[in-house]
């Protein structure tokens, strides 16, 4: 029998780092609940002390998950953190803290100021503080893939006698090579007093393309369990890519000993999910879950492909839930059929908010043959997005074309019920119009990025437009709309980036 390999998702907390991808409370429920259809072992829900929005996050996911997962709350090594996290897990029944502190030079002397032997000292104090919570402490020694080996093993010793369940070995930066990065798992294996009392975690970035090659590395070495996102989202180029590792360790389980207890069949689906929600879409080639990733259009493949699956494609698309039958909703369909497939994408709706999703669907269904996932996904989002809404769009016109001054007349209501509207002039359309809502709006920003897709296939599919605005103190706010008019789309988008700005700034204010 092979190893079981621990699958520690951390898509709610490092994922949520990348620049635009910071999700609500709400949106990150509904991921989780995807995470436990996923089987995950532990969700790192959030880094508790770090927000009031975070700290209540890790909590609610901390009683949805119940017996089916560990849930995992971020420290550093500062007591006050350490209540904090203790505090929101206070009823989680598999309670897990996760601290540490940097070991690598780098940290040591630019950032922390500290000795090797005030690094040691404040790593084992943050364990043993840990341990007053919780029996299941997780340590991570930041930039261990740059730090000393022999100093390495000695902090991670340390730790492991102070009561440290996981020892989590970071390539924070996603320097290592492969074969270096197993080396260093390895003389851990081999130079630590009680490695075997502990399970050894590894925790990789992809900076430079290898986060998947540097964990499957440290499996192969020792590690017991590995550390990843959805879609590879996080700091920088991303963390290691849950679907990644999980489906190299089911072709190579016997290589690897290794095994997982993934239901890799809601990959497509939490894939989708994630994306829908950060605003952060998948390249065509992703590998697994990429739309190009079982698409073949070379006429050597297609005939391979034709005649035996195998010839081009190691993966059976069923496996990680591509392919698959699903009911097609059109006009014709009632609640009941919506509200299946809106649970089977993750989303549990009842009464009120069902009913604004259904009219929204019927009437999208009027203007297409065929409603797909992703409009759905599209058409809840938009609802969730309207709810916290400080400003609601009434309308918007635009004129424009060779050779008319492009023109928005915009109108919006605000929370007091006010019906406001403005018109300005523009280089183009969209120019036009976010003056216009500039003007009624009223606050500072810069929009920093601006792009549109369609949301499926076909001349009459939903447009979708994400945008991006920066505050004047730096913050990277997110907004997303979509509709069949594209420029009634990017209104809708740059008004839910300025509402989380506002809402944002308001709930720093209180």
């Amino acid at each position: 029998m092979t190893r079981k390999i621990a699958i520690f998702d951390t898509t709610l907390r490092d994922g949520e780092q990348s620049p635009g991808a910071s999700m609500n409370t709400e949106e990150k429920l509904v991921i989780a609940r995807q995470l436990l259809r996923l089987g995950v072992d532990v969700i790192e829900a959030g880094f508790p002390i770090s927000s009031p929005g975070d700290f209540e996050s890790v909590r609610r996911i901390a009683e949805l998950a119940g017996d089916q997962a560990t849930v995992c709350a971020l420290t550093r090594a500062v007591e006050k953190d350490i209540d904090s996290a203790a505090d929101a897990l206070k009823y989680c029944k598999r309670p897990r803290i996760h601290t540490g502190i940097g070991v690598s030079p780098s940290h040591m002397r630019d950032k922390l100021r500290i000795t090797e032997d005030e690094c040691v000292e404040r790593a084992v104090k943050c364990v043993a503080y840990a341990k007053k919570y919780v029996e299941d402490v997780e340590f991570y020694a930041e930039d261990a893939g740059r730090s000393d080996y022999a100093f390495l093993a000695r902090v991670i010793e340390a730790v492991i006698k102070a009561g440290a369940t996981v020892v989590n070995i970071p390539d924070t930066t996603g320097y290592s090579l492969p074969e270096e990065f197993g080396a260093r798992i390895e003389y851990l294996m081999n130079h630590v007093d009680g490695i075997e009392n502990a399970t050894v975690s590894v925790h990789c970035h992809n900076d430079l393309g290898m986060a998947t090659a540097l964990s499957l590395a440290g499996v192969r070495c020792g590690a017991a369990q590995i550390e990843c996102t959805i879609n590879g989202l996080g700091e920088r180029a991303g963390n290691t890519a849950m679907e990644e590792v999980v489906m190299a360790i089911k072709m190579h389980g016997e290589e690897l000993d290794a095994h997982t207890d993934i239901n890799t069949r809601e990959f497509i689906k939490a894939s989708r999910l994630v994306s829908s929600i950060t605003g952060m879409g998948v390249q065509a080639n992703k590998a697994i879950v990429g739309a190009n990733a079982f698409a073949h259009s070379s006429g050597i493949h297609q005939d391979g492909v034709l005649k035996k699956r195998d010839t081009y494609e190691i993966i059976d698309p069923a496996d990680v839930g591509a392919g698959q039958s699903q009911i097609v909703l059109t006009a014709r369909s009632g609640h009941a059929a919506l509200k299946h497939r809106l649970e089977e994408l993750g989303y549990e709706l009842e009464g009120e908010p069902l009913d604004q999703v259904y009219d929204a669907f019927l009437n999208l269904a009027d203007k297409k043959k065929e409603v797909y996932d992703e409009d759905l996904e599209s058409l809840v989002n938009e609802r969730e997005r309207n709810e916290s809404a400080l400003y609601s769009l009434e309308g918007v016109q635009i004129s424009c074309g060779f050779p008319l001054t492009p023109t928005a007349t915009v109108t919006l209501r605000n929370q007091a019920d006010q019906v406001v509207t403005a018109c300005e002039f523009g280089t183009g359309p969209v120019d036009a119009m976010c003056k216009a809502v500039n003007k009624i709006v009223q606050v500072d920003n810069d929009l920093t990025e601006f792009s549109v897709q369609s949301v499926t296939r076909g001349i009459d599919a939903l447009g979708e437009v994400t945008i991006r605005v920066t505050a004047p103190d730096g913050d990277v706010y997110t907004g997303r709309g979509a509709d069949g008019d594209i420029v009634v789309s990017s209104t809708k988008a740059y008004l839910n980036a300025l509402n989380r700005l506002l809402n944002d700034k308001q709930g720093k204010r209180g």
